[in-house]
C-alpha cells in the first residue's frame, strides 16, 4: 500500500496534507524518515509512525451510525442523500451498511467493510435479532400482541417468524424479529390492525444503539462490542 493512502486511512488529513507531511519529514517507516508519498509499505508488518505517534493498522472497521430519518441506507445515491454521507471526511472507500433501514426509519446502522460479520448478521439462517421501537396509531391490545407472537400473514409464501413483543405504553411497543423481510414491521403491523407512525431500530444481535448519539451522528465501536459482536457470531456458526 502506498504511505499516503496508508495514511488517509487512518484518518489522519487530506491527502493533500499528508503528502506535505511526509515531505517535510513528519512520517518514519520503521524507524526511518519517509520522505515520498508514493512509497510502498507493508501495512500490516511496517512500523509507519506520524508526529511522533505509531499508527496501527486496522484491516476491519466498525461504525455505529444513529441513522435519522430522511436519508437512505445505502453506499450511493443519485438523488438521496445516504448514511455514507454522515460520515464526512472519514475512510469510505470500502466501507458499507449492514442492511437496510428504510429511508423514514431512524435508529441503530452498522457500518463496516467486514463482510464476514456483514453476512453472518444478514442471513436469513442466523436468525439475528432486530428490536424496533414502533409507535403507533392506534391502541396496542392483547389480541394484536398474540399475533404478532404467533407469526403473521403479510402477503408473501409464508407467515412471518414468531416475533417477541414489550409494551412501553398504550400506543408503543418493542418489537424483537429476526428476518429481514421488504417493509416487515410496518407490514406485521398493518397485518394485524395497526399501523407504525414511527420506526427506530434499538438493537441488532448484541448491538444496541448508542442513546447519546445525536441522530446523524456516528462513533467507533468499542473493542468490546466488536468483541461482543465476533462471539455473537462465532455462537452461529
Amino acid at each position: 500500500m502506498r504511505l499516503d493512502k496508508f495514511l488517509r486511512e487512518q484518518n489522519l488529513g487530506t491527502r493533500s496534507q499528508l503528502k506535505k507531511d511526509i515531505q517535510a519529514g513528519l512520517v518514519s517507516v520503521n524507524g526511518i524518515t519517509a520522505l515520498s508519498p508514493q512509497q510502498q509499505i507493508a501495512e500490516e508488518t511496517d512500523q509507519v509512525s506520524y508526529k511522533g505517534q505509531l499508527c496501527v493498522y486496522e484491516k476491519y472497521i466498525y461504525y455505529l451510525l444513529h441513522k435519522p430519518a430522511g436519508v437512505v441506507s445505502a453506499v450511493r445515491d443519485a438523488h438521496d442523500k445516504t448514511v455514507m454521507d454522515l460520515l464526512g471526511d472519514v475512510r469510505k472507500n470500502d466501507l458499507f451498511p449492514v442492511g437496510r433501514l428504510d429511508k423514514d426509519t431512524e435508529g441503530l446502522l452498522l457500518i463496516t467493510n467486514d463482510g464476514k460479520l456483514s453476512h453472518e448478521l444478514l442471513s436469513p439462517t442466523k436468525h439475528v435479532e432486530k428490536e424496533y421501537e414502533c409507535c403507533l396509531a392506534d391502541v396496542f391490545d392483547e389480541r394484536q400482541k398474540v399475533l404478532l407472537e404467533q407469526g403473521v400473514d403479510i402477503g408473501d409464501k409464508k407467515p412471518t417468524a414468531p416475533a417477541h413483543v414489550r409494551r412501553l405504553t398504550e400506543r408503543k411497543i418493542a418489537l424483537t424479529i429476526t428476518e429481514g423481510r421488504f417493509h416487515q414491521v410496518k407490514r406485521m403491523l398493518h397485518a394485524v390492525g395497526n399501523e407504525v407512525t414511527y420506526l427506530k431500530r434499538i438493537r441488532m444481535g448484541p448491538l444496541i444503539l448508542d442513546e447519546t448519539l445525536p441522530r446523524g451522528s456516528w462513533r467507533r465501536l468499542t473493542k468490546e462490542e466488536v468483541e461482543c459482536l465476533q462471539y455473537d457470531r462465532s455462537s452461529h456458526l
